[in-house]
């Protein structure tokens, strides 16, 4: 008997019979890797990643109000949409409000609790470092507040060599390097002050900030780019970015930093660029998995 399954209108079709029956025998000219991509979307479940689709958008905010409208957002008909509703409702995923539209239900909130109790800061950062460390090919670093300094938690680094060598456990005063800068960029000059004494600060490079008013204005140009450079500052002839990571309150808990030889971005015209970039983007993404809700809506 040849399986029939529903298409998007709600008729039966027999899409593997007409496969069986008129598919050519593959030639030796044909391109292996388009076959791979072939078998990878037939393994592919539609009705899935609709739903998904569904979840998503009801997650970061869409009504479903108008159901066409929905329709066209995650490119599924009406009468799909209303099917995804019941199915998504039926399991808990989904909850009707009372004045109408729909919000994520409780049985979605509770996987997703499960899942978030079994992890924290340092379990979800692993993950985000090490992708973050294997796309630039650079040290990735999370770092946290310890009073007025940056203190290394965990490090990822690439196979290759000339590497930043701050070590995991390393503690240096917060306003000597990328990461630490990020940490103390939102606190008020008064609480500074008392973190990292009167001046003059400590320095370790020509470039390092030795007093408030200096340091003041470096944070002020960190906060509006959203990130922190420092280009052989703390390091000779190591260059480093980092971004920060905020909680589900919004204040920022962590940093999470980059750092490599200075000859890379001279030789490298565009990696400053994409630097920057993907530690904005890592720092989101470790945000939102910790309950930052406007991380997703802040500028990679």
């Amino acid at each position: 008997m040849i399986p029939t399954q529903p298409n998007l209108y709600g008729r039966t079709s027999r899409p593997f019979a007409f496969f069986s029956l008129t598919m050519p025998k593959q030639s030796p000219d044909i391109d292996n890797n388009a076959d791979t991509d072939d078998a990878k979307d037939q393994q592919l479940v539609s009705p899935v990643i609709r739903g998904l689709r569904l979840l998503r958008f009801i997650a970061e905010g869409g009504s479903t109000a108008n159901l066409s409208e929905v329709g066209r957002r995650i490119d599924v008909n009406r009468i799909t949409v209303m099917r995804l509703l019941a199915t998504l409702e039926h399991e808990g995923m989904l909850e009707r409000l009372p004045q109408g539209g729909h919000e994520i239900g409780f049985g979605f909130l509770k996987l997703a609790s499960r899942v978030l109790a079994a992890n924290d800061l340092t379990a979800f950062a692993r993950r985000v470092l090490a992708r973050l460390s294997g796309s630039l090919q650079l040290s990735a670093y999370l770092v946290v507040r310890d009073g007025g300094h940056a203190l290394y938690l965990l490090r990822d680094m690439p196979n290759t060599s000339l590497v930043s060598n701050i070590q995991v456990g390393s503690r240096v005063a917060a306003h000597l390097t990328t990461p630490g800068r990020m940490l103390i960029a939102d606190l008020p000059p008064e609480e500074l002050r008392a973190l990292l004494g009167d001046d003059p600060l400590p320095t370790v490079t020509g470039q390092s900030p030795a007093t408030h008013a200096r340091l003041a204005d470096i944070l002020a140009a960190d906060r509006e780019r959203g990130c922190a450079w420092s280009f052989s500052a703390f390091e000779a002839g190591i260059d480093s970015c980092a971004a920060p990571v905020r909680d589900a309150t919004g204040e920022v808990i962590a940093a999470i930093s980059v750092a490599g030889p200075q000859q890379r971005f001279e030789t490298d015209s565009t990696l400053r660029e994409r630097v920057e970039r993907e530690v904005k983007v890592a720092a989101r993404d470790l945000s939102a998995l910790l309950g930052d809700r406007a991380s997703s809506g802040r500028q990679r």
